[in-house]
């Protein structure tokens, strides 16, 4: 499968960092081609501009040539081609950090991601992305993130985006709470990811 990747976080030493760098690893040894990209480290522009702002009735070719950066046309191509899509990032307010919010504000738009067809708002997806697998790290305790406030980045994932685009099998793992866990717990979490990666894209 073709997968494309994408990574959220600032620091190079993150858990993020290592649980993305173990699932690529896993991916590339059952023979996978990746396409990988680290957001801060490419200093992705979050902001979505007013010339490539998308249009309803954008063609795929049309949003890949009206980006007015070559990185947002490179990743709206990859997207567009890619099998499969592996994300991770953490739990910051409920939500993806602001850099992958503009990634999807910029990248997943119509005539690469969906299409809106009709005036009711309900868009056809587009996208080959067979699978999507999404890796989140957070602090908060799964019984607390549940009943104080009803997990919403699964809500984001799973309700809001993945489904719009066309991608009808997503997993969502969180490796939690990663503050102050013990090396040997990481190290489990890691074999985990690439149990994960091994099982899921096939």
């Amino acid at each position: 499968m073709k997968i494309l990747s994408i990574l959220a976080h600032p620091r190079s030493d993150s858990f993020c960092h290592a649980v993305s760098e173990r699932a690529r690893a896993a991916l590339a040894a059952a023979g996978h081609e990746i396409a990988h990209h680290d957001l801060y480290a490419e200093r992705f522009d979050p902001c979505l501009s007013a010339d490539e702002a998308y249009t309803v009735g954008d063609t795929l070719e049309g949003a890949i040539s009206r980006a007015v950066d070559p990185v947002v046309a490179r990743h709206r191509a990859e997207i567009s081609t890619a099998d499969g899509l592996l994300v991770v990032h953490p739990n910051w307010w409920g939500k993806p950090p602001a850099i992958l919010a503009g990634w999807l504000d910029r990248v997943l738009v119509p005539g690469v991601a969906y299409r809106l067809a009709a005036a009711d708002g309900l868009p056809e997806g587009l996208l080959s992305v067979r699978r999507a697998l999404i890796l989140n790290t957070s602090d908060t305790p799964a019984e607390r993130e549940q009943a104080d406030f009803g997990d919403p980045l699964d809500l984001i994932w799973r309700n809001c985006v993945l489904p719009f685009c066309g991608v009808t099998a997503s997993q969502r793992r969180v490796f939690r709470p990663v503050a102050g866990s013990p090396d040997a717990k990481r190290e489990e979490w890691l074999h985990e990811t690439e149990a994960l990666c091994r099982t899921f894209y096939v």
